[in-house]
């Protein structure tokens, strides 16, 4: 449970504005550096005030659209989130260095939506699906 003073205390670091923003979308108010921004607009914060935040929820994403999907965060700031990397990925030069100049963009997981990828099937079908035919009936005969 969040406390009152601390939430008071976000309310005046953030702006009353943001503060209600943070409440309404993610159910707490949070304060803390901004460490940089990804390709989607995703912010990522960090505050290391132990009084604060609880140990392993010092470092948090605001998503820059608010349908929460892990898959919107790119490999570089996940590994900054889990703590597998100590910079984040503006400030770390291995990760600066690690992705190759002809890597693509990062995707997220379209899966359930229009953009998501469909194979195309080229063999025929094992079974195919019955068609009657239809013979012209005889009028009658004069």
């Amino acid at each position: 449970m969040v406390s009152f003073l601390r939430t008071l205390r976000s309310a005046y670091r953030v702006g009353i504005k943001e503060w209600w923003r943070q409440l309404q979308y993610i159910g707490d108010a949070k304060s803390g550096k901004f460490m940089g921004k990804d390709q989607f607009g995703n912010r990522y914060f960090e505050n290391l005030n132990p009084t604060e935040e609880l140990p392993g929820r010092h470092r948090w994403v605001d998503y820059a659209q608010h349908y929460y999907n892990a898959t919107q965060v790119p490999a570089e700031w996940h590994a900054w989130l889990s703590h597998i990397r100590k910079e984040p990925p503006l400030e770390d030069r291995v990760m600066q260095n690690l992705s190759p100049p002809w890597k693509g963009r990062w995707v997220e997981n379209l899966t359930g939506t229009r953009g998501a990828y469909r194979s195309y099937n080229t063999t025929r079908p094992k079974y195919e699906a019955w068609e009657p035919k239809v013979a012209a009936r005889g009028g009658p005969s004069s």
